[in-house]
This record gives C-alpha cells, sequence and structure tokens, in this order.
C-alpha cells in the first residue's frame, strides 16, 4: 500500500500527539441521542501490540432502549443484550447476517438499556494493518474509504469480535480498546432517519459529520 508522502505525515503528526485517556464513564451515562453528537469527531482506538489503529468517529446510530422497536433492548433484558442495560460505556457487539460483527456502546445509567451503534470511521493511523485484517488492497487515499466506511467494515478492520470485545470497558486506562478526545470539533453535524434496518427506520436518530467522505450513506437530512 502507497500513502501519499502528505498523509503519512499527518498520520505520524496525529499519532505522536494523540491523547490516550479514554473518555469517562459520564461521558456515556446520558441519552444515546447527545451521546450520539458527542461522539462524532472522537477516535477510536485500539492498541495492537506495540502499536496503535486510531480512526475518527464519523457516523452514529441512537438505539433507545425498551422504547425503541429497532434496538435489540426492546423486549427486555437477556442473555445477549445485557451490556445494553449498563453500566454505561461497555462494548456490546453482535454478529449479524451471518458474516458481521457490528459495535456498539451502552448508554445511559446502569439499569436503563441505551447504546450507540458506530456506522463509520476516518482512518487516521495503523492503516496498513487495517487493510491486512480487510484483506484488500490500498493504492491511495482514494481507497481508504474502503476500510470503515459501515459498521461491518470497521469492526473488521479493527479486529472487533463478539468473542474478543463484547462488554468490554472503553472507560478502562487498561482496556485495548477505547475512545479518547484530541480536541476535533466537526464543523457541521447533520441527523437523518436511520438505515439498513426495518423496525422505526424513519426516526431522525442517524448522525453524521457534514461532509465527510467516509460516511457510510447519505439521505436527505432532517435537521
Amino acid at each position: 500500500m502507497a500513502l501519499l508522502c502528505g498523509d503519512a505525515m499527518r498520520i505520524a503528526k496525529h499519532r505522536n500527539s494523540l491523547n490516550l485517556v479514554p473518555l469517562p464513564r459520564e461521558f456515556y451515562a446520558r441519552d444515546p441521542r447527545v451521546v450520539s453528537r458527542h461522539l462524532l469527531g472522537k477516535v477510536l482506538v485500539r492498541r495492537q501490540g506495540r502499536g496503535l489503529l486510531t480512526a475518527r468517529i464519523v457516523e452514529v446510530e441512537a438505539y433507545l432502549g425498551q422504547d425503541d422497536p429497532a434496538a435489540h433492548s426492546a423486549n427486555g433484558r437477556t442473555p445477549r443484550n445485557f451490556v445494553l442495560f449498563g453500566p454505561p460505556g461497555l462494548t456490546y457487539v453482535y454478529f449479524i447476517y451471518g458474516n458481521h460483527y457490528l459495535f456498539n456502546v451502552s448508554c445511559l445509567p446502569d439499569g436503563k438499556a441505551g447504546g450507540v451503534l458506530f456506522r463509520a470511521l476516518e482512518p487516521i493511523s495503523g492503516i496498513e494493518q487495517m487493510a491486512e485484517a480487510r484483506d484488500i488492497a490500498i493504492d491511495g487515499t482514494g481507497d481508504l474509504r474502503k476500510l470503515t466506511s459501515g459498521p461491518g467494515r470497521l469492526a473488521e478492520a479493527f479486529g472487533i469480535t463478539r468473542e474478543r470485545d463484547n462488554e468490554k470497558d472503553l472507560t478502562s486506562p487498561k482496556s485495548d480498546l477505547f475512545i479518547t478526545d484530541d480536541g476535533f470539533r466537526p464543523g457541521r453535524i447533520e441527523v437523518t432517519p436511520r438505515i439498513g434496518i426495518t423496525k422505526a427506520a424513519e426516526r431522525p436518530l442517524r448522525y453524521i459529520i457534514g461532509g465527510n467522505k467516509f460516511v457510510s450513506n447519505s439521505p436527505p437530512r432532517t435537521t
């Protein structure tokens, strides 16, 4: 894989300046709609050996618990979905369509179900490792979208599986998977209906960084 010189320098500079302190539990102990907005622009980090995989969060969807027909927690607590009922800041990973893992984080105070699904990231560092994990070739920056644009793609790029990561504490400094704030602030946040689902799909609960080329799809915005 050949990255442009400017991109390689930008990635190296960002990695050297990245704050490796996870977001605190209080960040996630809020309404999933609020958490979704504030997750945009934050950085997902995977410690992998002596290296780091990092990518900026550019698209998420909120799921509102037992009042949301599309949420896995809609029918109450089960052995599969118990993570969504808290405490906040834990990973909820599930397998779908027989070939994709999807990565979520629990929200709201302990005992109340809610979560956020991660739908797209903008790769920053560890790009070669992400490409290897996805078994694809990246010949330049135009191909980077193939890595993490879409929930199944981003999980594969970061090696996220249910066996490895379900119930992982994103707020722990000992975790190999966490989210941090590097000071970036999105210029424009757009809200659209959720996509890829059939129940309650019309609800405006998908949050994206407006104009970002790594967003997975672009239906008409609602706000």
